[in-house]
């Protein structure tokens, strides 16, 4: 596997040309089902599996299940930003540098897991309460200074959370 590979290995985000019931249906069930999917895929961890990396460079598995929470914690909030203010621009942070923090590093899982599955059922609950207008409501991100709207996000993270699940798979089959 070549290093763009590791880093992606389910491929990057492709948003569909219309993004259907269907596609937003599907996401949302791969948001709601992440913090299982996530629990079935650490069961019985080692020590050293905790601090294995996917690829040269990448994260340990407890800094991907640390990023994640950091970052679905951040998108819930994007998404109750962006229901509630018009077309808000949104806070980026330095994730690079979240997962360098000693939370990150060396903290147990544990209390991420439990964050994961607090957000992720409050999340899923908003999201399938939402009406079909709410979908096209759009933030605005600045590092990309491009309008991103909220069905799209669905499919983001839903991604995200594959992504990362693919890179705990990777980091698994090293030891």
């Amino acid at each position: 596997m070549d290093l763009e590979q590791l880093k992606f290995p389910i491929g990057k985000f492709v948003k569909p040309d219309r993004i259907s019931s269907a596609h937003r249906d599907s996401w949302m069930e791969d948001i709601a089902s992440f913090p299982s999917r996530l629990e079935a895929s650490i069961k019985g961890l080692s020590d050293v599996q905790w601090n294995t990396t996917y690829r040269p460079g990448g994260w340990t598995i407890r800094q991907v299940i640390h990023h994640c929470a950091d970052s679905h914690m951040n998108s819930l909030i994007r998404f109750k930003l962006t229901l509630t203010e018009d077309e808000p621009t949104i806070k980026p942070y330095f994730e690079e540098r979240w997962a360098e923090l000693p939370d990150s590093l060396i903290m147990p899982i544990e209390p991420s897991l439990k964050l994961l599955e607090g957000i992720h059922e409050r999340w899923t609950m908003l999201l399938k309460n939402l009406r079909e207008q709410d979908f096209s409501r759009t933030f605005i991100h600045p590092e990309h200074g491009k309008k991103i709207r909220l069905d799209e996000n669905i499919g983001i993270y839903a991604w995200h959370g594959n992504h990362h699940l693919a890179h705990i798979e990777l980091a698994k089959k090293k030891v």
